[in-house]
């Protein structure tokens, strides 16, 4: 195609050429030979424009003055130069032995009624293609198929549920690949966009027999681990529903009981369901009477001096603008039955929490995870499940870094070298670290020093806490890895020997002021 862009002719070694010609690339004509000529004359009006005479025909030799560009969240990990010294490709560091030696590959497309299986040889020709039902006779047909090609490995596009916990049961070495991965291999098989269970396990099988021998394989965990991280992931899912659930409760009351809403901040709490199963509607709070108010006040913990009597008095002038009737009685009704649903998951909840931490005092980790600062009995118990028992799944620091979403990602091409916020990572080992450093800021003087220097050089509050995880999770692989507990006086003790910035700050000033966000 050719371009429709005008430039100038360079300038001739001759004095009289005072205006160099324009060269139209588009009006371009070709001669007997082939060859492809320009036009004398120009298809403008203006023979001479000035955004033509204006351009230089070639770039300037010294480079010009670089544009501004706004600061970015990751503060002083971004670089608008090239480094001096490239750093080296973080590949693999453990490669899988003798993988060229493998006689067979195997990818695995799961679902929920039904799993495809393509199997191929070392040079990727398929040798087994077959479906199988989720069922028991399901997998003793999918065991009898697979008979031929021994404990091949196998890769799956998913590192947890029924299919990959049955394949880990029976023996195989299951490689799970990421989704954003497994779309660009089914691109690179079948570019025409053609998208079928078939077509997915056939291109995870061939990528598994090309690229596998870089790839990790799923490590299971020890039963008391996997008992825990369940544990775990079921009450996150149990809060979230709760969160759910108030917001509902919240959107009822305030269509026609906005005197509840004003008298409470927190609807996560209890106190304030039960304030609705004891007063419904603004007409059984006026009419209950003071003398049940401060009785609800003191049954619940809640009569304080100040807040007490602001509630009081505001009971007492009532509602002033009211919902009709109709509206009272249907909306009364589904917030009494939100109330119920949520006393009654608090209660499964307060379950799941005595569970867990029954299940976390028994762990072999317990000393390593229970020693940390602020992380106490709801956040210790979720860094263990989420990390592990297995220390073969985290070899180094930095892999731990980037599945917790702490390490930013490089982005790196011709001049440009910057980084962004990673989103490829566990979400809830991110989400999990960012509550931990956040409350060992208050406990933790070193934490809370390292946070506000990197507040003071312009960093964000979520900025900051990444860069505090990066050093926490530092310090736990460390102590993951030999079994220790956490001992602020020994990592104080390293920060002055290492002269690090941070004990200097701490040597200014002893007790610096946590200043919460």
């Amino acid at each position: 195609m050719l371009s429709k862009v005008m430039h100038h002719r360079g300038k001739q070694p001759s004095s009289s050429a005072r205006i160099p010609k324009v060269v139209n690339n588009f009006a371009a004509a070709y001669s007997g030979l082939g060859e492809q000529l320009a036009t004398a004359e120009t298809r403008l009006e203006v023979p001479y424009p000035s955004r033509v005479i204006g351009r230089l025909p070639t770039p300037p030799t010294a480079p010009g003055p670089s544009a501004k560009r706004t600061p970015p969240l990751e503060g002083s990990y971004i670089r608008s130069r090239p480094f001096q010294v490239p750093a080296p490709l973080r590949a693999a560091r453990t490669m899988n032995a003798n993988w060229n030696e493998q006689p067979y590959f195997a990818a695995l497309d799961w679902a929920k009624e039904h799993h495809d299986v393509i199997v191929v040889d070392r040079v990727g020709t398929i040798v087994a293609d077959f479906r199988f039902a989720h069922t028991a006779p399901g997998w003793e047909e999918f065991d009898q198929k697979m008979q031929p090609f021994g404990q091949c490995p196998i890769t799956i596009e998913t590192s947890a549920g029924m299919a990959a916990d049955q394949l880990l049961q029976r023996g195989y070495t299951l490689y799970p690949i990421n989704p954003l991965s497994a779309k660009q291999y089914r691109q690179r098989k079948a570019p025409s966009g053609t998208k079928t269970d078939r077509h997915d396990a056939w291109s995870l099988a061939d990528a598994l027999r090309t690229d596998g021998q870089a790839w990790r394989p799923l490590l299971a965990q020890d039963e008391a681990t996997m008992t825990l991280r369940l544990l775990c992931r079921d009450e996150i899912a149990l809060i979230e529903h709760r969160t759910a659930l108030v917001n509902q409760l919240q959107a009822t009351l305030s269509d026609y009981y906005p005197l509840a809403l004003e008298s409470f901040q927190e609807w996560t709490k209890p106190f304030a369901w039960a304030f609705v199963r004891s007063f419904p509607t603004p007409a059984a709070l006026a009419k209950a009477g003071k003398r049940r108010w401060e009785t609800f006040l003191h049954v619940h913990k809640l009569w304080r001096g100040e807040s007490s009597s602001a509630r009081l008095e505001a009971w007492a002038r009532g509602q002033q603008l009211n919902a009709s009737p109709a509206v009272v009685n249907a909306k009364s009704l589904l917030a009494l039955s939100l109330a119920s649903v949520l006393e009654t998951l608090q209660r499964q909840i307060q379950e799941y929490r005595s569970r867990i931490t029954e299940a976390f005092a028994r762990h072999p980790d317990h000393d390593t995870f229970g020693s940390l600062p602020g992380a106490k009995q709801t956040l210790g118990p979720r860094l263990l499940s989420l990390i592990g028992s297995v220390r073969a799944v985290y070899p180094d620091a930095d892999s731990l870094l980037c599945q917790a979403g702490v390490s930013p990602v490089a982005y790196q091409t011709g001049k440009i070298c910057k980084a962004r916020l990673r989103f490829a990572c566990d979400h809830f080992l991110r989400h999990t670290v960012h509550l931990w450093v956040d409350e060992s800021r208050k406990t933790c003087d070193w934490a809370q020093a390292y946070y506000q220097a990197k507040r003071d050089h312009g960093h964000n509050h979520a900025s900051a806490l990444r860069c505090l995880g990066k050093r926490w999770l530092k310090l736990l692989w460390r102590m993951w890895q030999n079994h220790n507990a956490y001992d602020e006086s020994r990592h104080l003790q390293a920060l002055r020997q290492h002269g690090s910035f941070v004990s200097q700050i701490l040597q200014n000033q002893p007790c610096p002021a946590r200043r919460q966000r």
